[in-house]
Order: C-alpha cells, then structure tokens, then sequence
C-alpha cells in the first residue's frame, strides 16, 4: 500500500513516533514554541492529524513545527530550487569557456568577462557533490591559474576585489577536493591560499569558509578542540553568513563526539536559529551555500553519536529522501553515505548485522568520496562490529575492507 502523503506529512509523522509522541504529546511540545497563545488542546489535535494527513499548515505554523521538531523550515517544508545545467554560462552570458579564456588573454578585462568567470565558479562548486575528485580537481585548478592570472591584466578596484573573491572560491574548493582525496598537505596549503586572499578581498564569507575547512580537517583527525576553536573563529568573522551556521554544525559535531549532549544541542540550537532568520538560497547546489536540507545532515551526525538511534535513522532516511531525485540518481552522494553509515550503526546496535553490513558496504561505494569523512563516520560501524560481532565471517570482511581504504589513504587509517 503506497503512501501518496506529500513528503513533509510523511516527515512529521515520522519525526512524531521517533520521539514516542502521541498526537497530543506533540501539541504540548508546538505550543512551546509558539510565538503566541494557539487554540485549546483538542482542536490543536485535530489540525495536527490534518497536517499528518498532508494538509499543509499555513506560514504561521509551518516554522513552529520546524523549531518542534528540531529543524528549520526549509528543510521541512522546501522552496522550489534552481538547478544550474551546463549551458548556464552560455545562457546568461553568451560566452562558450573558449570565448570567456580568449577574453581573459587581452590586457583588460570587462564586466561581461568577470560575469561570465563568476557564473563558472558558481557551476564548479555546484558540481562538487557529485563530479568525480580528479576531474573536479583539474578542471578546479585550471580556472584557479586563469583568474590568478588576471592580477596581472589592468583592473580596476573593483575588479580587483571580485578577482580576489573568485580566486578565493576557487581555492576553496581545490582544497576541498584535494582533502577528499587524502592530499592533507596540500589541502591545508590551498585553504591557507584562500584565507589570505580572504583578507585581502575584506571578504568575511571567505574567511569564514576558510575555518570552516580547518574546522572540517579537524573534525576527521580527532581534533575536537580544534574544530571548536576553529568553528568558534570562523563565526567571529562570518557571524552574518551562511557559513555560521555550518560552523554551528561543525561545532556541534565535536561536542558530540567530546561526549557533551548539552553543548550537541546549544550548537545545534544556534545553528538552526541562524539559518531559519535567512532567506532560502538561490542555488542549492553550491557547496559553499548551506541549504536547509544540510542541518538535517548535521543533526543526523550528532544524534547518532549520542546514541539516539530512532532520531538518527529517521534523519538519514530523511537525508537520503532529499539526496535522491526520482529516478534513484543520487545528487549528493556523499551526504548519502555517511546517511548509510549512520543507518548501519542503528541496525548493528539493534542486533541486525545482515542490515547493518548492507548499508555499511553500500556506503563504500561509488566514484564520488570523500575519503577522510567516510573513514571518520565508519570507525563507528567498526567499533560496533568489533564489539558485537567480532567472529562473525561478514563483520570480518567488512572491517578488513575498511582496513584497505585507510591504507590507500595513509593519516587516515581507522583505528
């Protein structure tokens, strides 16, 4: 029997039963976080079985749910997103990448020329989450040594602080990818690159960006203090931004791991608070760009560190919902294995191996890794593995598995 519900009802009802709230639980719980007094207790139940029948609550109630259930309201209730394909530069700038680099060989540079460097960034980070590391990495560098070699060219102010910025971007994700495939080293070179031209440009996003990559080297080298202080300077620079709320998500990572429920959810709580006061971004896509879907992925993180299993498998299912269009092709693919990482640890902890080794081989699949995160979130398969299921063949073959992808990445090996 399918369930034609729209996807958010599905959601409410599932987040509802994860928390063992009966329907008038639940009400108690919205009424908490209303702005103002709602209507007597009987009648707030009846809406609450007409939302999880698929009837959608107005704009008032749609963010106290949200805030109910631990989330924002995008996340729950999704604006339409732009999809940027790969004719956009051609679309809105008129300019094939050949035109845009015979332009960037002349002596200066024109408005049209930086509108169409900006729109290429914008689609390189936007492949990010899916574009296999090697060919995102040539292609990352190759745009980087263009628009570094625009400082060069006759600019003028202006253009030489978007010339800064685009640079920054794209160092930015050069290092992304080149930690996701294990170059530490050179990670850190290029994300030190990209937070002094940060401080060049007088860009706080930028800066912000930059820490949150320390804070995310950290995080999957057991640095936890690390990532507090560095979530912790990122937001002193970029409190404005999106990128705080990722810190926030970073930040509450670490505790979480540190073993700190309270602080898991004062992090959690500031992150959510900051991204529920912004406006739902243009283009979903960008890396650098937190969409509301990603505090789930966050949240997912913590509550499975912190033994909450019922939240965190819902989360994940939640996580791979929204990381999969409708033909089963996978627009986050990475989101989506450390989703099955965390479903393989509720169904090892809840004594279901068969299950747990299935999520846990499917989440070492695919061409698309990022190598550092998946070992980090998979040492906790492991443990669970190595607790529960030590002399059985199938656990077995799947802690020497994760044993060989530490090896292809040395600094990386799960302990």
């Amino acid at each position: 029997m399918t369930d034609d519900r729209p996807a958010w009802a599905r959601r409410i009802t599932a987040e509802r039963q994860a928390r063992d709230w009966s329907q008038r639980d639940a009400v108690r719980a919205l009424r908490a976080h209303a702005p103002t007094e709602l209507p007597a207790e009987d009648s707030m139940i009846r809406q609450w079985k007409r939302w999880e029948s698929g009837q959608a609550p107005n704009d008032f109630y749609q963010p106290i749910i949200a805030a109910t259930l631990g989330t924002v309201t995008h996340a729950l209730f999704p604006a339409p997103s732009r999809r940027d394909g790969g004719k956009e530069i051609l679309a809105a700038s008129g300019m094939e990448t050949l035109e845009i680099v015979s332009r960037l060989n002349r002596s200066d540079v024109d408005s049209a020329t930086l509108d169409a460097l900006r729109i290429t960034t914008d689609r390189l980070c936007s492949e990010y989450p899916y574009m296999p590391s090697a060919q995102l990495l040539i292609e990352g560098r190759q745009w980087l040594r263009r628009v570094v070699d625009l400082h060069t060219k006759s600019l003028t102010l202006a253009q030489h602080r978007e010339v800064l910025a685009l640079s920054g971007w794209l160092a930015l994700l050069v290092g992304c990818v080149e930690y996701d495939t294990g170059d530490r080293h050179a990670a850190e070179s290029t994300r030190r690159a990209a937070l002094s031209l940060a401080s060049e440009a007088d860009h706080p996003e930028l800066a912000g960006w930059a820490h949150e990559m320390r804070a995310w080297f950290a995080l999957t080298t057991g640095d936890y203090r690390g990532v507090i202080a560095a979530a912790q300077a990122g937001a002193g620079v970029a409190a404005n931004h999106g990128v705080a709320v990722q810190l926030a998500g970073q930040e509450a990572k670490a505790w979480a791991r540190l073993g700190d429920r309270r602080q898991v959810e004062v992090a959690l709580d500031k992150g959510r608070r900051l991204l529920e006061g912004m406006p739902p971004p243009e283009n979903l896509d960008n890396h650098f760009v937190v969409d509301p879907a990603k505090f789930d992925f966050y949240s997912m993180d913590c509550y499975r560190l912190v033994g909450e299993d019922r939240l965190a498998r819902m989360l994940a299912e939640e996580v791979l919902r929204t990381g999969t269009d409708f033909d089963g092709t996978e627009r986050s693919p990475m989101r989506n294995s450390e989703a099955r990482v965390t479903l393989a640890v509720a169904a090892a902890r809840e004594g279901d191996l068969e299950q747990a080794l299935i999520h846990g081989e499917r989440a070492l699949q695919g061409d698309r890794q990022s190598v550092p995160s998946l070992i980090m979130t998979s040492r906790e398969v492991a443990a669970v593995m190595r607790q529960r299921y030590s002399t059985e063949p199938g656990a077995q073959n799947y802690l020497n598995r994760l044993q060989e992808l530490g090896r292809e990445k040395p600094g990386f090996l799960p302990s």
